[in-house]
């Protein structure tokens, strides 16, 4: 059962595969792995076939030849077969990443003398402690309870139905 998929579109996506193919073959970047060589394969059969790549329509627009997820990894292919690499999220404003690497032969000629005298006194590990819900009342005068609120009754307010 074949899809009503733009015949445009559809050899538009089936040269967008078989350009991704040559350029492998050309070999400007890294070989493909076998998944994507399969990859490349399968999607190409099942466009020839049915029209379209994917059968289900929440994964791509009516009329598409290929998946938003396949034209995705498809551009990921062909960037790869022209020898550019993936591109991602690298800031150009931090320096390259550098390991840090112990001298073995620093460490090999005499050990550091420990200081003499008390050893160092260790700091208090934090202890949790809850904080009062209200400022204390004042020492000098005795803690007295706050009345309740009273209502007024607004005259010219809301006026009922009985009125």
């Amino acid at each position: 059962m074949s899809r009503d998929v733009d015949e445009r579109k559809k050899r538009a996506a089936l040269r967008k595969l078989r350009k991704a193919a040559a350029l492998a073959e050309q070999g400007l970047g890294p070989e493909l792995s076998d998944w994507e060589r399969q990859f490349l394969e399968e999607i190409e059969a099942r466009i020839e076939t049915y029209g379209s790549a994917f059968a289900d329509p929440e994964k791509g627009a009516e009329g598409e030849a290929l998946s938003s997820l396949q034209r995705i990894k498809l551009k990921e292919i062909d960037k790869k077969a022209r020898g550019k690499g993936k591109s991602g999220f690298k800031s150009k404003t931090r320096p390259a990443y550098t390991p840090r690497v112990r001298d073995i032969a620093a460490e090999d000629e005499e050990p550091p003398v420990a200081p003499s005298g008390p050893p160092p006194s260790r700091p208090m590990a934090p202890r949790l402690v809850t904080a009062p819900t209200h400022p204390p009342p004042p020492q000098d005068t005795p803690a007295t309870p706050t009345p309740r609120p009273r209502f007024r009754v607004i005259e010219g307010g809301r006026q009922t139905a009985d009125d």
